[in-house]
């Protein structure tokens, strides 16, 4: 997709942070950048003496976080177009992710500001990473990470798009591409052979044989694609949820992939999906699966 880089902008330091990795995202991808502002009115009843709300007050505030926003995009990617969109009266998760059905790429903070001012934990980045029509990037974790993008590995068709999107990133950012799938003995895998029982035996050599046939076949594809990225194959046996964050302490950015289908948050991310998001200590990106 050639769409633009959309950011959510609030103010918060953490949306600032992501101001600065869209605008360098963008300038990557040779496309625009479209700032982000949406100001859903109070739902609940204020208390007294709250001063009370009018467009144009918000409108003045808005538009300042916005300047603000701009004037650092600017700064980091001077050539790169940047628009700005500000919708009043609009709850964020849902303006934001209208916007990514356009976009090729959605930015935005682990936590940003509701609209007293209070923190909020992930609503809005958990609500994009599960519904968002492009892949989304959650920035989270240690300040300014390095290392190798670290791909999670599931084996799972669905789980292309997030294999492609892992590859390209690594590409385009120049560097190498760690390609992690963890398994245990309680994974399951029907092998198929016609004397075969019933019900699943666990013998570890050829489990692990077997996960690590669905390791090399998952990124096979992607290997003759971006014959630039350097990859290291890595096969971990141990909780997958464990394995996947701890991995996260010497990577970049962690790209998971979300189910395409499902009307709840926890069924379209996936257990680990949705533990790595809030767990990990590099950036996440996580990419939703085409439909069925």
């Amino acid at each position: 997709m050639s769409g633009p880089v959309v950011v959510g902008v609030d103010g918060s330091e953490s949306s600032l942070t992501a101001v600065d990795v869209a605008a360098r995202e963008a300038a990557l991808r040779g496309v625009g950048l479209r700032l982000v502002h949406a100001f859903g009115w109070p739902s609940v009843h204020t208390p007294l003496r709250t001063p009370p709300w009018s467009a144009a007050g918000v409108r003045e505030m808005v538009d300042g976080t916005l300047a603000d926003a701009e004037l650092r995009a600017r700064a980091i990617a001077p050539d790169v177009e940047i628009a700005r969109e500000v919708v009043v009266v609009g709850e964020p998760v849902m303006v934001l992710e209208l916007e990514t059905r356009t976009a090729s790429l959605a930015v935005v903070g682990s936590r940003g500001l509701n609209r007293f001012g209070r923190l909020l934990l992930g609503s809005t980045a958990g609500h994009l990473a599960a519904h968002g029509r492009c892949p989304v990037l959650v920035m989270r974790g240690r300040p300014e990470p390095t290392g190798p993008v670290l791909l999670a590995v599931d084996g799972a068709p669905r789980s292309a798009a997030a294999v492609e999107f892992a590859f390209a990133y690594a590409s385009l950012h120049g560097t190498a591409l760690r390609a992690l799938h963890a398994w245990n003995t309680h994974t399951e895998r029907s092998y198929g052979a016609p004397g075969d029982p019933p019900f699943v035996t666990y013998d570890e050599d050829r489990l692990r044989d077997e996960e690590e046939r669905l390791l090399a076949e998952a990124i096979s594809g992607m290997t003759e694609k971006y014959p630039d990225v350097e990859v290291e194959r890595s096969l971990v046996r141990g909780r997958i949820r464990h394995s996947v964050i701890e991995a996260t302490a010497g990577a970049g950015v962690v790209v998971v992939g979300a189910r395409g289908r499902g009307g709840f948050t926890g069924l379209r991310l996936g257990s680990v999906s949705q533990a790595v998001l809030h767990h990990a200590e590099c950036p996440v990106a996580v990419v939703r699966a085409e439909e069925e």
